[in-house]
């Protein structure tokens, strides 16, 4: 601990402080790949990220074959295509709860989160577009003596 006697000593104290920014350092296992979690709804996505051709597997299956709908593979590729990756990492990712597009965009924020564990000059980009925040919002719970979370019954006077 560094004794202060004055205001300067202070200041400058302070802006060495400030100029310190957090370190991103690339995180790999002993495999060579990155690992995240990407959580969206009620979806778990546990995703890795291995320098390859291109391929992404959910589930043991071909992205094309498990989002059958376009606008779900176009979410879960949004982080590798916005970074310009496209074609250099191999995907491998475990997806369970919620639907399918819990499940798409869990996996977009694990995508991007691995990205940033690979290669952390990519947090920058990834923050901007809001890929690395999660979507906190889920379902409201039943309420008693309520139909849904907040719709009432039907009401009739007679």
């Amino acid at each position: 601990m560094v004794e202060l006697n004055s205001l300067d000593q202070l200041k400058g104290a302070v802006a060495t402080a400030a100029v310190e920014a957090p370190v991103h350092v690339q995180k790999l296992d002993a495999h060579g790949r990155a690992y995240a979690t990407g959580k969206r709804k009620n979806a778990i996505a546990r995703v890795w990220v291995k320098p390859g051709t291109g391929k992404i597997t959910i589930n043991g299956t071909e992205y094309q074959a498990y989002f059958a709908r376009p606008v779900l593979q176009m979410i879960l590729r949004q982080p590798v295509m916005l970074t310009n990756r496209d074609g250099q990492y191999d995907i491998v990712a475990t997806v369970t709860g919620g639907g399918l597009s819990g499940q798409a965009g869990a996996l977009r924020h694990g995508i991007s989160k691995a990205l940033t564990h690979y290669e952390p000059e990519l947090r920058a980009i990834l923050k901007k577009e809001g890929f690395l925040t999660r979507d906190s919002r889920v379902v409201e719970r039943k309420k008693y003596g309520r139909a849904k979370a907040r719709r009432s019954f039907q009401f009739s006077k007679r």
